[in-house]
């Protein structure tokens, strides 16, 4: 038989017989499972009705869900099919059974967990944190006592991925940034003719501020999320277990040289990208207020005393030891799934430059007499 049907025989009790017979699959009863639902819910709710479906020949998942649904979500007390049959039943009820699992009753104080739950993450992670810390100052004390055990080959590659590599998208947008800064403070300083202070606004907020802060979130978001993804992926495979089963340290071998590479490429990258930034900034103060080159160079000295400089290089390493150990923090913790990977990258993102931020603002404080022209 080709098609699914249904042969009802009514009874002289007042119930009835329903057998059912045919294909009850998604190809066969796509067209008339509508009307084949309708008629197996009217059966169904009638008193007494006894179910045969032992002629039917094949029964798929769709063909069992119409009849499951038609019956109420349960098998009807008199019914007789194929042991076969019987299991994609089963199967159902189990996986529905899953499905509506019981609700536990709110705790009374479940606001009161609510609000200590992220304190308590934030506590294990300064906590975590602090341990890599140290065992980073370890390492550096056993590597000034077995200089021949520095990771070089580690370190140079690191410093050519975080910090070569990262020079084109750096200067490109800190060309573009000493422009638009250049162009809006040129507006408002040709207003009251202070055209000539353009040197000043542009060297102390790009020499000072702009170009570590900007390479750092940079960093954060290129470099950082790389090691971050590469520790992650190294746990996922087991790759960190396998070093730690050798007897290698992981933290010799595969924070350490992140860490001192980041170190060591970002200030060079924060030297890179503010003179890439100062010379947008000078291209349009060119064009929009008639400033020449010379006058620029010339004026630049005296408007941004070299303290300025220092203070920005010394940020870029501080910046770089945080994106770094951050990066490795949150790569250390990925568990051995895909969906953790994915996490903590982006938590390793947003952590870095928060950290960032919060630096700059230190920075900010403890220098706030230092630089500043006479």
């Amino acid at each position: 038989m080709a098609i699914a049907d249904m042969a009802v025989e009514f009874r002289a009790d007042g119930g009835r017989n329903v057998a059912l017979r045919g294909r009850w699959t998604l190809a066969v009863i796509e067209q008339q499972a509508a009307a084949l639902g309708s008629r197996i819910a009217e059966h169904s709710a009638a008193a007494a009705t006894a179910w045969d479906a032992l002629a039917i020949e094949a029964l798929d998942s769709f063909g069992a869900m119409l009849l499951w649904r038609g019956w109420g979500r349960r098998l009807p007390e008199v019914l007789v099919l194929r042991p076969e049959h019987q299991r994609i039943f089963e199967r159902i009820a189990e996986v529905e059974g899953r499905g509506r699992p019981a609700v536990a009753p709110r705790p009374p104080l479940a606001w009161l967990m609510a609000i200590g739950k992220p304190w308590l993450r934030l506590r294990r992670h300064l906590a975590d944190f602090l341990v890599l810390l140290g065992q980073l100052a370890l390492d550096v004390l056993h590597l000034a006592r077995a200089p021949a055990e520095l990771p070089r080959r580690e370190i140079s590659a690191n410093v050519y991925k975080g910090g070569v590599r990262a020079m084109p998208v750096t200067a490109l947008v800190g060309f573009l940034i000493g422009i638009v800064l250049s162009y809006l403070s040129s507006l408002q300083l040709r207003l009251v003719g202070a055209d000539i202070f353009i040197v000043n606004i542009l060297g102390m907020g790009i020499v000072r501020e702009l170009g570590p802060v900007l390479v750092a979130v940079l960093v954060a978001g290129r470099s950082g999320s790389a090691m971050t993804a590469q520790l992650g992926v190294m746990r996922v495979t087991e790759e960190i277990d396998a070093l730690a089963t050798m007897g290698v340290s992981r933290s010799l071998r595969l924070v350490f040289p992140k860490v001192a590479a980041l170190s060591v490429a970002m200030p060079l990258l924060v030297l890179w990208t503010t003179a890439i930034a100062l010379v947008g900034g000078m291209v349009a103060a060119n064009l929009q207020l008639d400033i020449g080159f010379g006058y620029f160079l010339q004026a630049l000295p005296n408007a941004v005393p070299v303290a300025n400089l220092w203070i920005g290089l010394s940020k870029g390493v501080v910046f770089g030891l945080f994106v770094a150990l951050v990066a490795c923090h949150f790569g250390l913790r990925v568990q051995p799934d895909t969906e953790s990977l994915s996490i903590n990258t982006t938590a390793s993102v947003v952590t870095a430059i928060t950290v960032v931020i919060l630096l700059d603002a230190v920075f900010a404080v403890l220098t706030r007499s230092v630089g500043l022209p006479i």
